[in-house]
């Protein structure tokens, strides 16, 4: 048992038992409109960021503003050991933050406020004083998030998202296997749907978790086969590029399944702590996936059932 691990790991246990949970995303899904779904919610750990969400972005971004609060509080209760792993997960929403001011800074709307990281942040607020995408590659390039290239916000996110998914697994080896299938989610997204080579960047970012052997795969079925066959499962089934999204929902319910297991079978310790932020963002990921549901009127998610 890791002493100074205790109390972090017990309100991890304790904020993980609050999710939403599988069942409830469920009925929120089935809702008529979006207002009965944030109904649903009203006693949920959301709800405070929920109520008056005027539509399903602003609610998406309450949704996220609270797996930011709740890593931000468990960071409050880690050990000094536990900061890499706090500092890691956060990247998530450095990205966003980078993401936002990118399309900006390419001519697009106006960045939103963007997420408070305080001492979570890798880079942020430095990022936010770039004023051009040229000088934002710059400034990433000489941080943590290091060369990720400056070829498009599409190119720039698939690369943030690999060094952020790399960062993640070196501090929790039990993150390694997510990080290999988003990885090859990536890949195969950028061969078979967009059509086009991954930049020098990206492929550099790639390859020491994918090897090299996919990268001349001119079909779906080509690339999985290319794959070392520990990744392949994450393609089972998906014969088309137009399905890779039940790829992703699987990814997810898998995150979600080993998050679990490291909440009960884990002693005290970082395990702990990493189960709990996983379960933690895909309850997240849960509830968005019903509300769009909601938000369409579609009576139900076919993300949710993917992802079982």
């Amino acid at each position: 048992m890791k002493a100074d691990w205790v109390a972090a790991s017990v309100r991890a246990r304790s904020m993980a038992h609050r999710r939403v949970g599988a069942g409830a995303s469920r009925v929120a899904a089935a809702q008529p409109t979006l207002e009965r779904a944030l109904s649903s919610l009203q006693e949920s750990s959301y709800a405070e960021r929920l109520r008056g969400a005027p539509g399903l972005a602003a609610a998406e971004r309450a949704l996220q503003e609270t797996v930011l609060w709740q890593l931000r509080v468990l960071a409050g209760w880690l050990p000094a050991s536990g900061t890499a792993l706090a500092r890691a997960a956060a990247g998530a929403f450095e990205i966003e933050n980078v993401m936002a001011l990118a399309h900006q800074l390419a001519g697009g709307a106006k960045a939103p406020e963007p997420y408070h990281l305080g001492a979570l942040a890798t880079a942020w607020p430095r990022l936010g004083s770039a004023g051009s995408v040229e000088e934002l590659a710059t400034i990433l390039r000489a941080t943590a998030w290091g060369d990720v290239g400056g070829a498009g916000p599409g190119a720039l996110r698939d690369a943030l998202d690999v060094v952020w998914l790399r960062r993640l697994a070196a501090v929790a080896p039990p993150a390694r296997p997510w990080c290999g299938a988003v990885c090859a989610l990536t890949a195969a997204r950028m061969l078979t749907v967009d059509g086009v080579r991954p930049p020098a960047p990206v492929l550099h970012l790639l390859r020491p978790v994918l090897g090299s052997s996919w990268e001349a795969a001119a079909s779906l079925a080509e690339f999985t086969s290319a794959l070392q066959p520990s990744l392949r499962t994450v393609l089972v089934g998906i014969a088309s590029p137009k399905d890779l999204w039940r790829a992703e929902a699987r990814i997810c319910a898998v995150v979600e399944k080993d998050g679990f297991h490291l909440l009960r079978a884990s002693m005290p310790g970082p395990d702990v702590v990493l189960g709990a932020i996983a379960v933690l963002s895909t309850d997240a990921w849960r509830v968005r996936a019903a509300l769009t549901a909601a938000a369409a009127g579609a009576g139900s998610s076919e993300v949710l059932d993917e992802a079982g």
